[in-house]
């Protein structure tokens, strides 16, 4: 049977939201689904009109991981392709253009702790929970997360959750450095919102180029970091945005930027 709507896209302005959408499963990731989700990526990743984008699940939970009737019988080869196709879209998240905020509504768990880490931006609900449990399975988490964990938290706490297949709930997550915000379950969806709302009244050239120098920096050294960082200061004196920035602080006014 082939899986249609796997995930839903709404459109408000310039805030795009996608929703896993396989509640029964509790959004566990099959193919199809990571293909639907990549799909929509690469849709969105030419907007020039997109602000933000806020990824979810529906239902009760945000993602439970891999379809694990997927996983149970590929071989070495096939396990090498499932691993290589997760890592590719939590990629393509990582390296989007503008910012992915997670708003992590219930259990992120495997590969949706995972699709998580790879978002910008955290922000969960106060019943969500996070956990790496592939080691009860034999495995160890194969969509980037043993390397975006270690970075987030640090080696050794990555190492503990990692190698204990540990469930931590959303207090323990905000004080490890994995979530941004917690807060209460009725109030995820409004707290992102206003988050999504800022960042779009901010000057759009400058939300991209901010993003992209902290995300390429990261994996460069210091000294091509900050390289970057003067190539990318230096290009946006050149926009229309920066004039109206400028001016409007002079003025004492609200600027009105336009992306140009």
């Amino acid at each position: 049977m082939i899986e249609t709507n796997l995930i839903v896209y709404e459109r408000d302005g310039g805030r795009a939201s996608i929703f896993l959408n396989r509640p029964e499963k509790r959004n566990a990731l099959s193919g199809a689904m990571i293909s639907q989700l990549s799909a929509q990526l690469r849709r969105l990743a030419d907007d020039a009109e997109l602000r933000v984008v806020v990824l979810s699940g529906k239902g009760s939970a945000f993602c439970a991981g891999t379809d694990i009737a997927e996983l149970g019988s590929a071989d070495q080869q096939q396990a090498a392709l499932i691993s290589k196709r997760g890592q590719d879209l939590c990629d393509q998240i990582e390296a989007f253009p503008v910012p992915v905020i997670a708003a992590v509504n219930g259990a992120a768990v495997g590969g949706g702790c995972e699709l998580a880490l790879a978002s910008h931006i955290r922000f969960a609900s106060d019943e969500a929970i996070f956990s790496l449990p592939e080691v009860s399975l034999g495995v160890i988490p194969g969509y980037g997360g043993t390397q975006r964990l270690a970075r987030e938290v640090g080696v050794g706490r990555a190492v503990e959750l990692m190698l204990t297949g540990k469930t931590i709930n959303a207090s323990e997550a905000l004080e490890l450095g994995l979530v941004n915000r917690v807060v209460g379950g009725t109030e995820l969806s409004e707290a992102v919102n206003q988050l999504a709302r800022l960042i779009e009244s901010l000057a759009p050239l400058s939300i991209r180029a901010g993003l992209r120098a902290v995300i390429d920096g990261s994996n460069m050294s210091l000294a091509d970091g900050l390289e970057l960082e003067t190539s990318l200061f230096a290009s946006l004196f050149e926009t229309e945005d920066f004039h109206e920035g400028t001016a409007a602080f002079l003025e004492k006014r609200v600027a009105k930027f336009t992306g140009r």
